[in-house]
């Protein structure tokens, strides 16, 4: 699994590389860009609805903010066979879809073209602070609602991606609406990012997760399913034929056919116990 150090690393590498010249030290070369895999027309075909004027977020999730994001974390579709880069891009577009849809049955080139339409939730329930989280207290007045591709939420995640990625997450949580670099930034870290005793989304997606006794006994095994488990799991997991669960796996289908590369097996969540 990868750890919170080479995160660390990654992220430092995005915000100073170093290259050497001719002095006998040779240059360090940073991954190839993952724009070789997804092209910003393949991009614009997978959100077809993104900028609509239906959509709150139009004009805000671009293709070069995604690309540059990508960037500070080196081993996101740069790990294992050309397949498998592929299908973790395909699937974390296909997550941050359903999180930020405006899709509906009867929509428009259906209901899987409507990924990114949203940045930040709509009429949030509460303000989700976690008081009792000491090591991330809340800030007075702040909201820590979903917000982002991935709809980050709550002060214990807002506070160490900002922290990660650079930016105050419990003093200016606001941020992750209002700069779609950013934004992009914390989708990723949270995909890349373990959080014990979860997997990171990256090592369930390139074949890097091992699990535990815990996990066997729950039914946790590799595939789409268990990156969902990871998301939102105590909601979604262990249901039968949830509608959320499908829509998942209904733009994970779409985007995969869109890269020409199989889904693997274990899509859904339904015999999984929540971590």
């Amino acid at each position: 699994m990868e750890s919170s150090s080479l995160i660390s690393f990654s992220l430092l590498f995005c915000f100073s590389i170093l290259f050497f010249g001719s002095n006998g030290v040779e240059a360090r070369r940073a991954p190839p860009s993952i724009s070789y895999l997804i092209s910003e027309n393949l991009f614009n075909s997978i959100f077809l609805h993104k900028d609509d004027n239906a959509c709150p977020a139009r004009n805000f999730y671009n293709y070069t903010s995604f690309i540059q994001a990508a960037k500070c974390f080196p081993s996101f579709g740069n790990t294992g066979d050309k397949a498998t880069r592929k299908r973790e891009i395909a699937a974390f577009l296909a997550q941050i879809s359903h999180e930020t849809t405006g899709g509906w049955a009867t929509a428009p080139d259906g209901p899987y073209a409507w990924g990114l339409c949203f940045k930040e939730e709509i009429n949030p329930q509460s303000n989700y602070c976690d008081s009792t989280n000491t090591q991330w207290p809340c800030y007075p007045g702040k909201s820590y609602h979903g917000r982002g591709p991935i709809q980050l939420s709550w002060n214990y995640n807002y506070g160490p991606a900002g922290k990660a990625v650079g930016f105050d997450g419990l003093r200016n949580p606001e941020i992750v609406a209002n700069h779609s670099l950013i934004a992009f930034k914390t989708g990723l870290w949270f995909w890349m990012t373990e959080q014990s005793p979860k997997p990171s989304c990256h090592d369930v997606m390139v074949g890097k997760y091992v699990p535990t006794e815990a996990d066997l006994a729950a039914n946790r095994t590799a595939g789409y399913g268990l990156v969902t488990n990871i998301i939102n799991g105590g909601l979604e997991c262990g249901i039968p034929n949830d509608a959320r669960v499908n829509d998942r796996i209904g733009f994970f289908q779409r985007y995969a056919q869109l890269f020409k590369v199989d889904t693997g097996p274990n899509l859904d969540c339904a015999n999984q116990k929540p971590f």
